[in-house]
């Protein structure tokens, strides 16, 4: 037996629910290439690493997901998600020795960009003459670092990434490919879902073709439940992998509550709770037999919250390969 929305129902149904979900989403574009891409990436990191046995694999989504409200697409309902937390969790992933699969939303924060300024391309370089733009000196030590670091872990095969845009191509990659090409590694894969995942969605097929005209009068419109895929993901596409979850809330008054609710439902080995307004700040991780507040630190160099919650993973996830190697 399955459990979604706190209730008990037969397997055979989330199944049924979670199929009509794939067989309403358009194809997802590039299937092939990404496929490809993906295991040739699992493959490289299968292999013994340097740092001695099987290097650890973890996938970080990140951002949020839109629904479109037509299939040419001009409106669409989007999730609030800067894609702070999951490019800050990459470079400490990439820190400790994982290789990263990085599901991100188009246009979110990237990995070792943090520092630059929002838009980069024009306030970072200085128009010299014709032939000649230069990085501004403020800014010379910030674009080094995210071209030197991001060129070494792409070119080393330490990090790929994988864009997206709405819930059917973020849950198409996550779930039908990333999992399922990273069952192989067993233990040592990680999926750390931090990407805002739309709750509900407009069905493909039942999508206005064409933009909705305003001049029609009063949007009315049907929303579906998005299936809960996670205990599928936990259970059959990814069953051996460290799994870890995350539980935002406005109210700190039951953000704990579904939280636990979260780790027994979908069977996660972890689940990250944040609220709202202290997020940045501090988080929850919400175990069977532990809850650990992790504060951001502004006395060490590393001084977001991020820095602090990757190192307690890793140290978990460390535990758990050694008690799955038994």
């Amino acid at each position: 037996m399955s459990l979604t929305n706190g209730l008990e129902i037969p397997k055979e149904t989330l199944d049924a629910e979670i199929q009509a979900f794939f067989d309403s989403a358009p194809p997802l574009k590039n299937r092939v290439d990404i496929s490809e891409k993906l295991e040739e990436f699992v493959k490289k990191n299968s292999l013994p690493s340097g740092i001695g046995g099987v290097r650890k694999v973890v996938c970080v989504t990140s951002g949020g997901t839109t629904v479109p409200l037509e299939q040419r697409c001009v409106r669409y309902i989007d999730n609030f998600s800067s894609g702070y937390r999951g490019a800050a969790s990459t470079e400490y992933f990439l820190k400790a020795g994982y290789a990263v699969i990085f599901l991100y939303r188009r246009g979110t924060c990237q990995p070792y960009c943090r520092s630059l300024p929002d838009d980069p391309l024009l306030e970072c370089f200085e128009y010299m003459d014709e032939s000649n733009i230069k990085v501004s000196q403020p800014h010379s030590e910030a674009v080094r670092n995210a071209i030197t670091k991001n060129r070494a872990a792409v070119t080393g095969s330490l990090l790929l990434k994988l864009p997206f845009t709405t819930i059917f191509e973020y849950l198409q990659q996550m779930l039908q490919m990333i999992a399922l090409s990273m069952r192989s590694l067993g233990p040592h894969g990680m999926l750390y879902l931090a990407a805002a995942v739309s709750d509900f969605y407009v069905p493909w097929k039942s999508m206005a073709e064409h933009k909705i005209q305003s001049g029609a009068g009063p949007l009315d419109m049907r929303l579906v439940q998005v299936p809960k895929m996670l205990l599928v993901l936990r259970q059959d596409w990814a069953p051996k992998a460290f799994c870890i979850s995350f539980k935002l809330e406005t109210d700190s008054k039951i953000l704990l509550e579904k939280a636990d609710m979260a780790l027994k439902k979908y069977k996660m080995h972890m689940v990250v709770a944040n609220e709202l307004s202290t997020r940045k700040e501090e988080v929850v991780v919400v175990r069977s037999n532990e809850k650990v507040s992790v504060h951001r630190n502004n006395s060490l160099g590393d001084n977001d919250v991020e820095s602090l919650l990757i190192e307690l993973i890793v140290e978990r996830h460390s535990a758990y390969v050694n008690n799955s190697d038994i």
